[in-house]
């Protein structure tokens, strides 16, 4: 390993298949070790996971980053989202944890959304309308479901918590991952204790949250770590408002993130508050707001139509008249939860590259719809840079490297789009975070400062006026069809 120029700081994260890690140099950025280690994920509606796997793979990534680890000063943990864990009196699981992507608390999150005072109180109250990915739901299911678990359980954690607990000893967590949970209030910033009452939620079963650049405690003596004792540890925060740190975003900044989900956020002054709930209103990691929507349907199901095709995902080709939705698990943005896929303007003389690049124009029509709701949160008076079209959107995520992908949302939005060249942005993200607590700067300020957005840009085109109009007009005809879906189980 070469002399670093700065303190070393290790950055984490805790996804729902892997745990990455990496040791950064505070002074540049530069990554000098890294490890990741994987954990499994039960299939079908219920999505679990036991946390001692996550713990497991946070100690064997760290291994793998060997002397480098044992140097770093001060580390930080970024976590997946909304993941339900429930602990017992000496801390250990009390089940599997309910991960975002457990969809069998859906009725639960109808109900609350009732039960309540309708979408427009959780919105004004939380930032966000219930949905089946929020933990305060999967809470109400485990409630409902297996009530001597819930008796059992002593403490109640985030993905994210659990690990950074078993770093310092502490309960703590951070305003980022609590604005997901369903039972923070955005405009008090607390636990909203009427919210907790009515699911039967003991606030003192929750961590404590931890303020933006506050130490959440230090690394306790364990023999599977490499750090000494008594580094520095940072609260951490959910994945998204990880890689918006990592990003270095400023306000108003587009990112489009494209993976098996789509997201596309903006750091906003703002507090967000959408009573259709396609605008979740999360608080980012620095003392701001991350509005954030989502679609259920990008790169695995525009994958599995190429499969489908037998084609290269790269093999698309020109072609009009075409419309393929490509909504294979139904549709969180436009909320569609019973579609499925849907086909119009097929002709004898159709190509199968023509199929596929109607598939991702399908994708980022939801996408860039889902875009046009989060810049809209910030509101006319915000004088940043969503105000700006000619600003580049901010193209990351597995898909982010491919062509394809590249070229429709550059022709589908009519803006410039830049490719950062830093990946592992979640990671990135919590090691600014750390690298803030040595420097006291602000870790938006640390990622700005080691350049992590910058990458290619490709300049904008024209916009494809005519696809999207085609593809809103599909939408529009067979709205009834899609709402009404297909059951084929």
């Amino acid at each position: 390993m070469s002399a670093a120029e700065g303190p070393l700081v290790v950055g984490v994260d805790t996804s729902t298949q892997s745990t990455k890690a990496l040791v950064v140099d505070a002074a540049t950025g530069r990554v000098v070790a890294s490890g990741q280690a994987p954990h499994t994920v039960t299939s079908g509606a219920g999505r679990e996971s036991d946390p001692r796997q996550w713990w497991d793979a946070l100690c064997e990534a760290l291994r793998q980053c060997g002397q480098a680890a044992h140097e770093a000063a001060a580390v930080s943990i970024g976590g997946q989202q909304h993941g339900l864990v429930t602990l017992d009196e000496r801390g250990e699981p009390v089940r599997p944890a309910l991960l975002w992507n457990d969809v069998r608390s859906a009725p639960q999150a109808r109900r609350l959304t009732e039960e309540l005072g309708g979408a427009k109180f959780w919105a004004e109250r939380t930032g966000s309308v219930p949905a089946a990915s929020f933990t305060v739901t999967k809470w109400a299911w485990l409630a409902e479901h297996e009530p001597d678990a819930v008796r059992a359980t002593k403490a109640v954690r985030l993905p994210h918590d659990y690990l950074t607990g078993r770093l310092t000893g502490q309960a703590t967590t951070d305003r980022g991952d609590a604005s997901g949970t369903g039972w923070w209030a955005s405009g008090t910033e607390s636990y909203d204790e009427e919210i907790l009452a009515h699911v039967g939620l003991d606030p003192a079963l929750l961590p404590r949250v931890v303020r933006p650049g506050e130490v959440a405690g230090t690394v306790r003596a364990h023999p599977d770590l490499p750090f000494s004792k008594g580094t520095l540890v940072a609260c951490g925060t959910g994945d998204n408002a990880a890689a918006a740190l990592g990003l270095g975003v400023r306000p108003g900044t587009p990112v489009l993130s494209l993976g098996t989900s789509g997201t596309v956020y903006a750091v906003s002054r703002r507090r967000p508050a959408d009573p259709t709930g396609i605008v979740a209103g999360f608080a980012d990691a620095r003392g701001d707001w991350l509005p954030l929507a989502c679609t259920l349907n990008c790169t695995l199901a525009v994958d599995r139509v190429a499969t489908l095709l037998g084609l290269d995902r790269e093999a698309v080709e020109p072609g009009r008249g075409i419309t393929f939705l490509p909504f294979l698990d139904g549709e969180r943005t436009p909320n569609l939860p019973n579609a499925s896929g849907l086909l119009h303007g097929l002709r004898h003389d159709t190509t199968g590259g023509q199929l596929l690049q109607a598939a991702y124009d399908g994708a980022v029509h939801s996408l860039l719809g889902a875009l046009d709701r989060v810049v809209g949160e910030d509101g006319e008076d915000e004088k940043d840079e969503a105000a700006d079209p000619s600003a580049p959107l901010l193209l990351i995520g597995g898909g982010a490297r491919g062509t394809a992908w590249q070229q429709t949302v550059r022709r589908l939005s009519g803006r410039a789009v830049q490719v950062p060249e830093a990946r592992e942005l979640v990671a990135l993200g919590a090691a600014a975070q750390a690298a803030g607590l040595l420097t006291g700067e602000d870790p938006a300020a640390v990622a700005r400062r080691w350049d992590t957005a910058a990458g290619r840009v490709l300049e904008p085109v024209e916009r494809d006026e005519e696809t999207l109009a085609g593809i809103a007009g599909v939408l529009s005809d067979a709205a009834q069809l899609l709402e009404r879906g297909t059951d084929t189980r």
